[in-house]
């Protein structure tokens, strides 16, 4: 059995996992809790760490029994084949969810316009801004050098 991502509609994320555990099927939807204001309270709420996502670990064989499910759009491809996520990420985030040292979880996708540090290689410290998101690499404009340069990064999407 492999873990296999779900893409969902938005604000769909617990309500669907709730569905597929009453089905039977093993799901993972990691939430944290924020505080969120509105004009005249704040509340406490869980929201989903990745939001539209819902991870399902099922045999190849039974993949299409998740779309009995309300909201559930499709599952997430990686290079023309349904994207698996190895069993040890998954532990990770767990871990990361339930560490008492992690204080906050944010998940982020790299955008045009955004401004990114380059974390190693040469070029480690050098402050940019993105210009060009590919699958595995991302071309920045570095300020502090005045050129552009392509990273590649593992696992980017």
């Amino acid at each position: 059995m492999s873990w296999y991502v779900l893409y969902c509609r938005s604000r769909n994320e617990k309500k669907i996992a709730i569905t597929l555990e009453k089905m039977g099927i093993e799901v993972y939807c990691p939430m944290v809790s924020e505080v969120r204001q509105w004009s005249d309270r704040k509340k406490k709420v869980n929201t989903p760490l990745f939001t539209c996502y819902v991870f399902v670990k099922l045999k190849e064989k039974e993949r299409e029994q998740v779309f009995q499910v309300n909201g559930v759009v499709r599952y997430l491809f990686w290079l023309g084949k349904p994207a698996i996520v190895k069993e040890e990420e998954i532990q990770a985030i767990r871990n990361w969810m339930e560490d008492d040292n992690v204080l906050e979880m944010v998940v982020a996708d790299f955008s045009p316009g955004d401004r990114m540090t380059i974390p190693n290689g040469v070029l480690k410290d050098q402050e940019g801004i993105i210009k060009e998101v590919g699958q595995n690499k991302v071309r920045i404009v570095l300020l502090g050098l005045g050129c552009t340069v392509t990273v590649k990064i593992k696992n980017l999407v």
